[in-house]
């Protein structure tokens, strides 16, 4: 058997044994399962959703739950759940966008930072000063405030906020890492900082980085959420959770299921993201390091 073979064997045999340790556990099964449905009701609306989001009936408003409408209708007579359902696809795209790029930002700044250290960090610990002085949500608002309104500009706000954080965590795993034998291991053997960085580094700090994007994505749901409550984010007639709260905030007494359902949506799909994250902080902690 060749070298490569093998180790394309261990490998399959270490994926093999990470997931049936992660299949083993109840939370993790129960966070893939929430994620699981909220990606396909997110990618496939359509096919759950049985009346179109936009619809009106003015015969069914603020109809309550029942088997016609489970979860009611609001006061244009549109169907709460369909637009439930719609929202996962503006929702679950919203805790992708508002993180890759802060995570692919913080991955790299933090990576080089970490590396090279000196003047670097400095100015790396300067920026970081700056941003961190103001409270998160409230830099956001502003940036989205100056930009208008708009799910672009709500990515774009979050991202020249969000990348400090995963830019500080990486730096931290870096530093520690090129500390280790196998660093310098391959300092002597002659590879590029590059590689080193990149194929040697980055790979063994990845794995908190990781845990730290899933809580996250459940967070960017909820500032996301919040953003379109507040009317920067998703706009009208967007199904979109937060906006489905804020349709529903003059109703709570007559037709509380208007802002209640989509509360609860996303309360599940955010339980879900930190249960898969809970999970895979106990899967990747080293043991005995």
């Amino acid at each position: 058997m060749s070298a490569i073979t093998q180790s394309h064997s261990r490998t399959r045999g270490r994926l093999a044994g990470f997931l049936a340790r992660a299949f083993a556990r109840p939370s993790f099964v129960v966070g893939v399962t929430i994620l699981g449905l909220s990606l396909a009701l997110a990618l496939f609306p359509q096919v759950f959703a049985p009346y179109d989001p936009l619809a009106f009936d003015l015969q069914a408003m603020q109809q309550g739950p029942s088997l016609t409408h489970p979860f009611g209708t609001d006061n244009f007579g549109r169907d709460v759940l369909s637009r439930v359902i719609w929202a996962y696809r503006v929702d679950m795209q919203m805790a992708f966008f508002a993180t890759i790029f802060a995570l692919l930002i913080g991955l790299t700044v933090g990576a080089f930072v970490g590396y090279y250290g000196g003047i670097a960090d400095v100015i790396f610990g300067r920026c970081v000063d700056a941003i961190i002085t103001f409270p998160f949500l409230v830099l956001v608002i502003a940036i989205v405030a100056v930009l208008g309104p708009g799910l672009v500009n709500m990515y774009v706000a979050i991202t020249a906020v969000n990348w400090v954080y995963y830019a500080r965590l990486t730096r931290a795993e870096i530093m520690t890492q090129k500390a280790s034998d196998y660093a310098a291991a391959g300092r002597v053997l002659g590879y590029s900082d590059r590689r080193i960085i990149f194929r040697h580094l980055l790979p063994n700090a990845i794995s908190p980085i990781l845990v730290y994007w899933m809580t996250d994505m459940a967070l960017a749901i909820l500032l996301g959420s919040s953003l379109g409550y507040l009317g920067l984010g998703a706009q009208p007639p967007a199904a979109e959770w937060g906006v489905l709260i804020a349709e529903g905030r003059n109703f709570l007494m007559t037709a509380w299921w208007m802002s209640l359902m989509p509360g609860i949506a996303i309360v599940l799909t955010g339980l879900g993201f930190s249960l898969v994250g809970d999970a895979l902080a106990d899967l990747l902690r080293p043991k005995g390091r």
